[in-house]
């Protein structure tokens, strides 16, 4: 392996659920070490009115998706009951690129994205796109923030279709990794993977014991609710940026 690689020698652990891994070969292209410890996963909410929900679902003007899981949890469902994209009328609105992608995959066609992938830019940008009183279904996660709900100037309906998971296990790999490797860079994507990590990790090593890099405004805010730092915050809020900034810092050294 080259030794002028910009990640060599640094160790980067990845706290999100099991789909950051596909993020794991740049980082070892770029000469850095790859951990996988999710501090959270997700899990489809099944409920025996599912079919009667989807129905539901077909009869409105928006569908508004603001994360991949989001978009997993719905497509299983549609899964279940033989439905496709072209069984929905009403137009999409997401929120990230992944998310989008992951739309664009079961045959859908994204009408809106905001200009930044933030639910706060979303509120600001969605109600010029759609005018005064649309029919809108929010597909969320049992944790969804009240962003949409409390920003937008008309009422929505919400349909939870995923629940966030703690994960509690990966307290031990964490803090041996952090403590057997003198560079690690911590990414931490959302609110949830924040609180685990600042009770099983940070409570017993401290968060300066690691780089901490933060995806999203909204998970910098949870860090810095912890009184902590955040080092490294891409202005795109993608696994991918977050990538590229720190191995920017990295070269700039």
């Amino acid at each position: 392996m080259q030794s002028n690689l910009p990640l060599q020698g640094k160790t980067i652990i990845l706290t999100g659920t099991s789909k950051t891994a596909t993020i794991i070969d740049d980082i070892t292209a770029l000469g850095g070490l790859a951990v996988i410890a999710p501090l959270i996963e997700t899990c489809e909410l099944i409920d025996r009115k599912d079919d009667v929900y989807l129905e539901f679902a077909r009869q409105f003007e928006w569908l508004i998706f603001t994360s991949q899981n989001a978009v997993d949890a719905f497509a299983s469902k549609m899964q279940r009951f033989n439905l496709s994209a072209r069984h929905f009328q009403g137009k999409i609105a997401s929120i990230g690129t992944k998310t989008t992608t992951a739309l664009e995959k079961l045959g859908f066609h994204v009408s809106f994205m905001p200009s930044v992938f933030s639910a706060d830019v979303f509120v600001k940008e969605f109600p010029s796109v759609v005018g005064s009183n649309p029919t809108c279904l929010f597909i969320r996660g049992e944790k969804a923030k009240k962003t949409l709900e409390e920003g937008l100037p008309f009422k929505l309906k919400e349909w939870t279709v995923y629940e966030t998971i703690e994960r509690h296990d990966q307290k031990q790999v964490i803090i041996d990794c952090i403590r057997s490797n003198s560079d690690v860079t911590v990414i931490l994507a959302s609110p949830s993977a924040v609180d685990v990590y600042a009770m099983d990790v940070a409570s017993v090593i401290g968060w300066k014991a690691a780089r901490i890099a933060a995806i999203g405004h909204i998970t910098e805010r949870a860090i810095v609710n912890h009184d902590a730092t955040v080092d490294v915050m891409p202005s795109v809020y993608t696994m991918q940026a977050v990538i590229e900034e720190i191995t920017k810092v990295e070269e700039r050294k």
